[in-house]
């Protein structure tokens, strides 16, 4: 009778201990499974920072990197007074207001390779206005039409390019209208000058 008590209460002792090492494997199974680094997701959202300049995006920035974008504007070749830029603008219109945008950018061109050339005076508003033997170099000059005229969005463009640099003129320091132009002053311009080549209404030409 003892012998069996003793034997009941091992029995039970042995089914308790193994129940409770059941459970001490179950939690350290999930320890273990456990990730070692918790991640979470913010909802912050900022979105990437642009900087402007005139409307041009000059910098992007992310939360990882920074792109950096260069607004590279073009330099000007040729610094011109408001009174010389304003000359320029109104012989270019007087002289080619209706020829296309090179024809525009030829004569504007001249003008300027004049304001160049030891052989002309040294600014725009002097080359404009030279006079030879009392008459103007440029004929819209001597008949009025070139203090009267107002200078197109299109001429303002064309000279723009040309004060920027582009230069089609091949070292052009003369142009005509051969239609349009005295008979006697055409001879002097065959026989003096040496030809260079024809846009629109208009022949150039440069010193020989």
């Amino acid at each position: 009778m003892y012998k069996k008590f003793i034997m009941q209460m091992f029995l039970c002792n042995m089914i308790f201990l193994s129940g409770w090492f059941c459970v001490k494997e179950v939690q350290l199974n999930r320890l273990s499974a456990t990730p070692a680094f918790k991640s979470s997701l913010s909802e912050n959202y900022q979105p990437p920072r642009v900087d402007r300049f005139f409307g041009i995006p000059k910098q992007a920035a992310s939360g990882q990197r920074i792109v950096d974008y260069c607004v590279i504007e073009k330099e000007y070749k040729y610094d011109l007074a408001q009174s010389d830029y304003e000359a320029l603008l109104k012989i270019v219109q007087a002289e080619a207001g209706n020829e296309d945008e090179m024809g525009k950018m030829l004569v504007a061109g001249v003008v300027l390779n004049r304001v160049d050339s030891r052989r002309f005076p040294n600014t725009v508003t002097e080359v404009v206005m030279q006079q030879k033997g009392g008459v103007y170099q440029f004929s819209p000059v001597a008949i009025g039409t070139y203090q009267k005229t107002k200078p197109s969005q299109e001429t303002m463009e064309a000279v723009e390019k040309v004060l920027k640099g582009e230069d089609y003129t091949q070292g052009a320091l003369y142009f005509v209208s051969r239609k349009s132009a005295d008979p006697e002053k055409m001879r002097w311009f065959d026989s003096s000058l040496s030809k260079l080549f024809e846009h629109g209404g208009h022949e150039f030409f440069t010193n020989p």
